[in-house]
């Protein structure tokens, strides 16, 4: 049975990193040029006439949470006409990916491929912040991973074609007894 999967996991950024007070880090000061990817998740403020308005959940890449926050306004303000004055953030996360592989080399490139497929990612505008081996079976977040985990696991194969008996031999014949 292959090792268990790989998972490319990073702290989430929720509760008190919400806040505009947020204090920076010496060390986040110097990595300006780096880039994390944050799902950030706000709504138009609720008035009298609609209580509960849509939310808008847009996944943005940024070198910290301020111009994660700073972005989102800006193209909620292009898109849906919501302006930072008439809305709030719900909800700040860092990205958390899995993948399947036997070793970690293999999960950074498997990540890589992935983030540069669906998002348009190049490997300069991402930050991997840990890279950790799940070991329980519960620990897994994403359905297709537990999919994988089956102990009866079986693939189907298709078109399966038949092999038509060879005409000739293929070794020669021996002629002793």
């Amino acid at each position: 049975m292959p090792k268990s999967p790989h998972v490319i996991r990073s702290p989430s950024l929720v509760g008190s990193s919400l806040s505009s007070s947020t204090s920076q880090t010496a060390g986040s000061y110097f990595r300006m040029g780096r880039f994390t990817e944050y799902s950030v998740v706000g709504r138009k403020l609720p008035t009298e006439a609609e209580a509960t308005p849509k939310l808008y959940r847009m996944r943005i890449f940024a070198p910290n949470d301020v111009v994660a926050k700073s972005r989102y306004w800006y193209y909620l303000r292009q898109l849906k006409k919501v302006k930072k004055a008439n809305g709030e953030i719900v909800a700040l996360n860092v990205m958390v990916k899995e993948f399947r592989a036997l070793s970690r080399v293999e999960a950074v490139e498997a990540m890589y491929q992935d983030m540069a497929a669906r998002h348009r990612a190049r490997f300069r505008s991402v930050q991997i912040l840990r890279v950790a081996e799940v070991e329980k079976k519960d620990d897994i977040r994403r359905a297709y991973i537990k999919q994988l985990l089956e102990p009866k696991l079986k693939f189907p194969l298709p078109h399966r074609r038949t092999k038509s008996k060879a005409w000739y031999a293929a070794n020669r014949p021996a002629t002793w007894a």
